[in-house]
Formats: C-alpha cells, structure tokens, sequence
C-alpha cells in the first residue's frame, strides 16, 4: 500500500498549507481548512456557482505584502455529490501545488 504524499500549496515564497490529506477534484487539490495558515487568508466578497458542487466563496491571500486576490476557494455548503470537500480550500491563479 502507497503512503499519503505531503501537498504543499506555495504562493510569494511561503507555504500557504500543507497536508497530507487533500481531496483532488476536476485536478484542484482541496485542503483541510486547519492544514490552510489562516495568517494568509483575508475574506472576500467574491463568489461563484458550479452546477454540480454549489457556490463557491473565496479568500484573498496577502503574504507579505504582496496579495493575490481571490486566489483562494472553498465550498461551505456544497451540493451533495460534491461533499467530500465540504470547509477544504483550494487555490489558483499563481500558487503552486507541490507533491
């Protein structure tokens, strides 16, 4: 049996999370929201819907000084086929995911 790789989301430098437990779906890897450094999270006002995983708010990260706005997504209420990554987060436009 395979062990669990450790993920590592990396944006300006420094690791935004880290764990070994991400749920990868449509090839984004989702983060427990506690493996997520919460000193890099700002609240955003921004949301999205999926038809199939519900809507999406997200979370600006501000490393620093340097912010990435809305860089950062998650589903607190996601429709039941997309459960598994109900409260993890996810990240895009310039933070690297390294397994």
């Amino acid at each position: 049996m395979k062990g669990k790789n450790m993920v590592r989301a990396i944006w300006n430098g420094k690791v935004i999370a880290e764990s070994e437990d991400t749920v990868v779906v449509e090839g984004n890897h989702y983060f427990p929201r506690e493996a997520v450094n919460p000193l890099y999270l700002k609240d955003s006002d921004m949301y999205s819907a999926c038809p199939w995983k519900g809507q999406a708010s997200y979370h600006t990260l501000e490393v620093d000084g340097q912010v990435n706005v809305d860089a950062a997504w998650y589903y607190s209420d996601p429709k039941k086929r997309a459960a598994p990554i109900k409260d993890r987060i996810a990240f895009w436009r310039g933070v690297r995911i390294e397994n």
